[in-house]
C-alpha cells in the first residue's frame, strides 16, 4: 500500500498527521484497534493483528474482562512494530449519542496513551468500517478532539490518523485543512 501524507498540523509543539497506510505495519508506540466489547479480534484488521502479531496478543486479551462502550484496554503488540495496541470500544451507528460516545472513546484512548507514557500513537477512522459511523462525523469529532487534547498538557508528541483508502482520506484531509486555517 502506498503511503500518502496530507499536510501535518503542528499543535503546541506536537504533530497531528494524516496518512494512508496499513495501521498494523506502522512503527509507533501504539495504535488503536476499534474493538468489540469482548475484545475478540475478529476479521479485517483484527485478523491482521492476530496473524502478524502472533498468539501472545490473543492470549493477553483472553485474560481481560469485557470492556464497556467508551473504554479502552491496553495490550502488547506481539511481533508488530508497534509496542502496544489500544483496544477501544466505541459506538456503533444508530446508537443514541454516537458523537458523544465517539468523543469519550477517543479521549480515553488519548488519556490511556498519556498514562502509559506513549509518545507516538496512530488511530484509524474510528467505527467507520463495520460499525458504519459516518465518515464526515468521524473526521470532525476525531480531528476536533485530538486538536483540543494536544493543545493541553500532554506527553504525546505525535498523533497519526491512518486511513486505508481515498474514500476515508478525503473527509479527513478536508477537515484537517479547515482546522489549519
Amino acid at each position: 500500500m502506498t503511503q500518502a501524507v496530507s499536510d501535518a498540523m503542528e499543535i503546541g509543539g506536537r504533530t497531528l498527521r494524516l496518512i494512508r497506510d496499513d495501521i498494523t505495519l506502522l512503527d509507533v508506540d501504539a495504535f488503536v484497534f476499534y474493538a468489540q466489547h469482548d475484545l475478540a479480534l475478529g476479521s479485517g484488521f483484527g485478523n491482521a493483528i492476530s496473524v502478524r502479531g502472533g498468539p501472545s496478543i490473543k492470549k493477553e486479551l483472553d485474560e481481560m474482562e469485557p470492556v464497556e462502550t467508551g473504554d479502552v484496554a491496553l495490550s502488547g503488540a506481539g511481533n508488530l512494530k508497534a509496542k502496544h495496541i489500544l483496544h477501544a470500544v466505541g459506538p456503533r451507528f444508530n446508537e443514541p449519542d454516537t458523537e458523544g460516545k465517539l468523543r469519550t472513546t477517543l479521549l480515553n484512548c488519548l488519556k490511556t496513551a498519556d498514562e502509559k507514557g506513549l509518545k507516538r500513537i496512530a488511530l484509524p477512522p474510528m467505527g467507520t468500517g463495520f460499525y458504519a459511523v459516518p465518515l464526515e462525523l468521524c473526521a470532525r469529532v476525531m480531528l476536533e478532539t485530538i486538536k483540543s487534547y494536544l493543545e493541553g498538557e500532554t506527553g504525546i508528541e505525535e498523533v497519526v490518523i491512518c486511513v486505508v483508502d481515498h474514500r476515508e482520506f478525503a473527509p479527513f484531509e478536508a477537515r484537517l485543512a479547515s482546522l489549519n486555517r
